[in-house]
Parts: structure tokens; C-alpha cells; sequence
């Protein structure tokens, strides 16, 4: 019988992009890497990016568009690890 996978909850889901985009990385590949349909990931992105947590690098000499998390997204990210850490006791 196969096992059905728990959904992510929000605050899951926004540390798994906070994470992946670490390093910069492109929008198809952050959206592939964090197990996402597109209109999920752009809703979850676009609110990011508003709040200041995940930057739009342009002008690379590749021509991508480049996701970054910001040093407001890496704070972010230390205290949801943080809090998953003293939840999961």
C-alpha cells in the first residue's frame, strides 16, 4: 500500500524556498527543487520578495534572473529552524 506524504505547512514550505535559494538560483529551478506547482510557488515568491526576504538579482552574464534570500530571509530561516528544533521534541 503506498504512503501518503503529510502536506507541508506554511512556515515548512516558505523555509524549504528560504533555504533553496540560498545561493541564487533560477525560478524554474526553486520551484522544482521545493516540490511546488506554479501558481503555489509564484503566490509563495511573490510574497517573499515583497517582504524582503528573497531578492530578484538581474543582469547575470547569462541572462538568468537569479532568487536570492536576503540577510532578512537567512534571520528568518535561522528562527523557523530554531522553533522546528524546540517543537520536535
Amino acid at each position: 500500500m503506498e504512503e501518503r506524504k503529510r502536506r507541508r505547512s506554511r512556515s515548512e514550505v516558505i523555509c524549504d524556498i528560504l533555504s533553496e535559494a540560498l545561493g541564487g538560483v533560477n525560478k524554474t529551478r526553486l520551484m522544482y527543487r521545493c516540490n511546488l506547482n506554479f501558481a503555489r510557488f509564484n503566490r509563495y515568491l511573490n510574497e517573499l520578495v515583497e517582504s524582503g526576504l528573497i531578492e530578484c538579482a538581474e543582469g547575470n552574464p547569462d541572462g538568468l534572473v537569479l532568487y536570492k534570500t536576503t540577510v532578512k530571509g537567512r534571520e528568518l530561516l535561522q528562527v523557523l529552524r530554531k522553533a522546528d528544533d524546540l517543537l520536535s521534541i
